[in-house]
C-alpha cells in the first residue's frame, strides 16, 4: 500500500505558516517528516533536545578545503520548519532533510564568486531561504516586451486583491491569521496557478532551481520505499506543485549526475534577529522578525494590537518619551477604525505603525525609529550547546568569554575597561588578540587619551554570525587566541608594504599583549628601516612608535625596543629631512605636511632631549632652505615658532623674506598656509604678525590677489568657525577705531594719603 504524503507549502520564518503547520501535525501526525533542509546534516538534530540550544540559531555549512565559502540556513522560534523539527523530536518522529547537501550549494557558491576583473576579494557566505516564501527562482515565461513583471509572482495575486505587493498579501491572508482550515490546500491551489500561467522575471539560477527539485523529488521516493504510512513534507510553498506532481525518476537522475560537491561541515551557530531581516547582508526575507514573533507569541487575535502598543508605551516610556495610556487607548481604536475602512478582519502592522505614528508619535520618526529598532527589529541572539562541534579556536573563544563574563549580544553596547584592573586588561587583551584576526567584535572607540587618563579603553561591540564563519577561516593560524593572533601578526608584518604599516602593526601586538610577535614584527621593522632611504617614510613610522613608548608601560610592556626603534629612525629621518622635501610638487607637498605635524607630536611624546634637539635642528635648517617647499618652510617656521625655539625676532625677519613684495605671490601665499598651520593663535595674539600679512596682503596688484586669493582664503577656512569671528571682530575694531587723545588723569591726594599708612603697614615699609 503506498504511503499516505501531505504537503504542506509554508514561507520560511512564517508564524501563521508555524502556527498552523503544528495544528496540522498534531491533527493529523505522520510517522515520518521530510524538511527542506540540506541533506546529510540530519546528525546535527542529536542537539535539538539540549535545553541550551535557542533559537535563533543557524545551521552553518563550510567547505572544509575553503572555509571562506560557507552558507546559513536560520530558524528562528516562529520558523515552521523549526517547530515542525520540535514537534518530531518531542514525538519520536525520524526527520529527512531533502535539499541539495551543503557541498552542493557550495559548489555553486565557489563558480559563483569566480575572480573577475576588478573583483575584490571576500569571504563569500550565503543564507538559504533569501525568497519571502522561496517562489521566485523560477523559469522566465516573460514576453521580451511584456512591461513591469514582478519578480515575484505573489504580486499577481496581490493586485487582484487589492494589496499593494505579495508581501502585504501573503501577511494579511496567512501570517496574521489564527485558524488553519484549508489553509495549505489554498497554498497548494494558488502556486499551482502560479506556476502555470503567472509570467515571472527571468533568474540566473533557474537551473540550480531545477537541480534542488529533482533532488527533493528522488529524496521522497527513497522515503516512500521505506515503511513508512503517513510522511509529512515541509518545504518552501513555490515547491509544492513540483514535488507532489509526477516526474519521471531518470529524467531526475539525469539531471542530478555528475554535480560538483565540495567536501563540508555542519554545525549550529547563534543567529540575530537583526540578521534575520532584510535589511541585512544576510537577510532571510523577514522584514519584522521582532513583530513576527509577537504574531507567534500573541495567537489569540483579541489581545494582539493591545499588547503590541502596550509595549511600544513601555519603550518609550524607558527612553523618556511621553506615552499616556490616553495615547494608548486612542491608537488601539484607530487601528481598529483603519482595519474597518480598508475591509480587513483584523489590523496589520501596516495599520498599527499608522496609528502609532500619529497618535503616540505625533507625526516624528524619530520615535517610529526607535521602535522599528527595539521592537520590530529587535535585538535576540540565539545559543547553542557547548555539545556542538566547533573548531578548537571557537572553543578558546567560548572558554575566554566565559572566564571574563564577556557575552556576546545582537545590538551595539559600549564598554568601558580600566587597563589598572586585571580583569578589564584581559578583556582588553581578547579584544585586540581578535582584531587581529579580522574579528572585529569590538570597534575601539576611544583609547587611554582622555581627560579621564591613560587608563581606559571604550569599546562599541556588537556580535555579528560571519565572525563564526572567521574562526573557522582563522583556526588555520593556530587553536588559540594568542597562537592565532600571533601567527596572523607574522603574517601581516611579512605583507606589509609601508614602515608607518609596520609601526603600527607594533603597536597592535602589545595591545594584545603578544611577546614573541612583538620581537618579531619590529625586528622587521628594524631591518626594513635600515634598508629604506626614505625620510619621510621612517618619519611616518614615527607617530605609532611613540603611542606604544608613551603609553605602554599602562600595560606594563617592555618598550625599550621601541624606543631603541623609534631614536634610531629619527635621527636617519633628520638627517635627509631638508633634501627630501625640495622641489615636492603641491600633492606631494601637502602629503609631507601631514608627515611632519605627526612627528612633531611624536616627539613630544617621546620627550627626550637629544631626540628634541635633533628634530628641532633638522626643522630649523629646513625652514631656510631657499629649494624648499614653500609650504613646508612654514610649517617648519610655525612649529619652532610653537615650540619656543624662534625668537619672535627671528620670526619677524622670516616673515618679512617670505612676505616680500619681491617675492613671487603664489609661494608667498603657499608658505603663509603652512605658517598659519590651521591655527589663528599668532593672529589672535600677536601684532607682529598681524601687521606683516596685513602689510603683504594691501601691497599685492589686482593680477596678484587673484592669483592668491583662493590659496589664502583656504588657509582661513581651516580656523575653527570660534576663531573666525574673533579674527573678523579684530578686523573691526581695527577698521572702525578712531584715535582719540587721552584726557589727563585727575588725582584726589588727600584721599590716596589716606591709603598710605595701611599700605606700609602690610608692605612692612617704615614710614619715611
Amino acid at each position: 500500500m503506498s504511503a499516505d504524503i501531505r504537503f504542506y507549502g509554508i514561507r520560511h520564518h512564517g508564524p501563521g505558516c508555524a502556527r498552523s503547520l503544528l495544528q496540522a501535525l498534531v491533527a493529523q501526525p505522520p510517522d515520518c517528516l521530510v524538511i527542506e533542509a540540506p541533506a546529510g546534516c540530519e546528525a546535527l538534530l542529536t542537539h535539538f533536545s539540549a535545553t541550551d540550544l535557542v533559537p535563533p540559531v543557524a545551521l552553518l555549512s563550510h567547505s572544509v578545503d575553503d572555509p571562506t565559502l560557507a552558507v546559513f540556513h536560520p530558524y528562528a522560534e516562529f520558523s515552521p520548519e523549526w517547530q515542525a523539527l520540535r514537534w518530531a523530536s518531542e514525538a519520536n518522529v525520524p526527520v529527512r532533510f531533502m535539499d541539495v547537501p551543503a557541498g552542493v550549494s557550495l559548489a555553486w557558491q565557489r563558480q559563483a564568486n569566480l575572480p573577475a576583473a576588478g573583483a575584490v576579494d571576500a569571504p563569500a557566505i550565503t543564507v538559504a531561504h533569501e525568497a519571502a516564501i522561496e517562489i521566485d527562482n523560477q523559469p522566465n515565461s516573460t514576453p521580451v516586451d511584456a512591461p513591469e513583471t514582478p519578480s515575484d509572482p505573489l504580486d499577481w495575486l496581490a493586485h487582484a486583491a487589492g494589496f499593494g505587493d505579495g508581501e502585504s498579501w501573503w501577511n494579511h491572508l496567512v501570517e496574521e491569521r489564527s485558524d488553519a482550515e484549508g489553509l495549505f490546500e489554498a497554498i497548494a491551489h494558488a502556486m499551482t496557478e502560479l506556476r502555470e500561467n503567472a509570467p515571472l522575471s527571468a533568474r540566473a539560477d533557474t537551473q540550480h532551481e531545477a537541480i534542488r527539485e529533482a533532488h527533493m523529488r528522488c529524496v521522497l521516493r527513497e522515503v516512500r520505499q521505506q515503511d513508512f504510512q503517513r510522511i509529512a513534507v515541509v518545504c518552501g510553498a513555490w515547491h509544492v506543485p513540483a514535488l507532489a506532481g509526477k516526474n519521471a525518476a531518470a529524467a531526475d537522475q539525469r539531471l542530478l549526475k555528475g554535480i560538483e560537491k565540495l567536501k563540508s561541515q555542519s554545525t549550529w551557530v547563534p543567529w540575530t534577529y537583526r540578521h534575520l531581516s532584510m535589511r541585512s547582508g544576510y537577510g532571510a526575507g523577514v522584514a519584522s522578525p521582532g513583530w513576527y514573533e509577537h504574531l507567534w507569541q500573541h495567537q489569540r487575535a483579541e489581545t494582539r494590537t493591545i499588547a503590541w502598543f502596550a509595549r511600544i508605551a513601555r519603550l518609550l516610556r524607558e527612553h523618556e518619551v511621553d506615552c499616556s495610556s490616553a495615547h494608548v487607548i486612542e491608537a488601539a481604536r484607530l487601528t481598529d477604525t483603519l482595519a474597518a475602512l480598508r475591509e480587513r478582519p483584523l489590523p496589520s502592522l501596516d495599520e498599527i505603525n499608522e496609528a502609532t505614528r500619529s497618535v503616540i508619535c505625533n507625526g516624528d520618526d524619530t520615535p517610529m525609529r526607535l521602535i522599528a529598532s527595539q521592537l520590530m527589529l529587535g535585538d535576540a541572539i540565539g545559543q547553542v550547546p557547548s555539545s556542538v562541534p566547533t573548531v578548537p579556536l571557537q572553543r578558546d573563544l567560548d572558554a575566554q568569554q566565559k572566564r571574563l563574563r564577556l557575552k556576546p549580544e545582537a545590538l551595539s553596547r559600549s564598554l568601558d575597561l580600566d587597563l589598572r584592573n586585571a580583569n578589564d586588561l584581559q578583556r582588553s587583551h581578547l579584544l585586540h588578540r581578535l582584531s587581529l584576526l579580522g574579528i572585529d567584535w569590538g570597534q575601539l572607540a576611544k583609547i587611554g587619551r582622555s581627560s579621564r587618563g591613560s587608563f581606559h579603553e571604550i569599546w562599541d561591540l556588537a556580535w555579528e554570525p560571519r565572525f563564526e564563519i572567521d574562526l573557522i577561516v582563522a583556526s588555520r593560524h593556530g587553536h588559540t587566541l594568542e597562537l592565532a593572533a600571533t601567527a596572523s601578526a607574522d603574517e601581516q608584518a611579512v605583507q606589509a608594504i609601508r614602515l608607518s604599516d609596520l609601526a603600527a602593526l607594533v603597536d597592535r601586538v602589545l595591545l594584545a599583549n603578544l611577546a614573541d610577535a612583538v620581537s618579531r614584527v619590529a625586528a622587521e621593522l628594524e631591518a626594513r628601516a635600515a634598508t629604506d632611504a626614505n625620510p619621510l617614510a621612517l618619519l611616518g613610522a614615527l607617530p605609532a612608535l611613540a603611542n606604544v613608548y608613551r603609553y605602554g608601560n599602562v600595560r606594563n610592556t617592555d618598550v625599550a625596543q621601541v624606543a631603541h626603534l623609534f631614536d634610531s629612525m629619527l635621527l636617519r629621518g633628520c638627517l635627509g629631512l631638508p633634501l627630501a622635501l625640495c622641489d615636492l610638487s603641491d600633492d606631494a607637498a601637502e602629503e609631507a605636511r601631514t608627515t611632519l605635524l605627526a612627528s612633531d607630536k611624536a616627539v613630544v611624546l617621546r620627550q627626550g632631549e637629544a631626540q628634541t634637539l635633533a628634530w628641532q635642528t633638522a626643522l630649523s635648517i629646513t625652514s631656510t632652505t631657499e629649494s624648499g617647499s614653500p609650504l613646508l618652510r612654514g610649517v617648519c617656521t610655525r612649529l619652532l615658532l610653537d615650540a619656543g625655539v624662534l625668537p619672535m625676532e627671528q620670526v619677524r625677519q622670516l616673515l618679512g623674506l617670505s612676505l616680500s613684495a619681491g617675492g613671487e605671490p603664489l609661494h608667498s601665499a603657499q608658505w603663509l598656509d603652512g605658517f598659519l598651520n590651521r591655527d589663528a593663535t599668532v593672529l589672535l595674539h600677536g601684532d607682529v604678525v598681524w601687521a606683516l600679512i596685513d602689510e603683504w596682503l594691501c601691497a599685492l596688484s589686482h593680477e596678484q590677489f587673484v592669483r592668491v586669493v583662493a590659496l589664502v582664503r583656504r588657509a582661513f577656512a581651516q580656523f575653527e568657525a570660534t576663531d573666525r569671528r574673533d579674527l573678523g571682530l579684530r578686523v573691526k575694531q581695527a577698521v572702525g577705531a578712531v584715535p582719540v587723545s587721552a584726557a589727563p588723569m585727575q588725582w584726589d591726594t588727600t584721599r590716596a594719603m589716606r591709603a598710605l599708612p595701611m599700605l606700609r603697614e602690610w608692605l612692612g615699609i617704615a614710614d619715611v
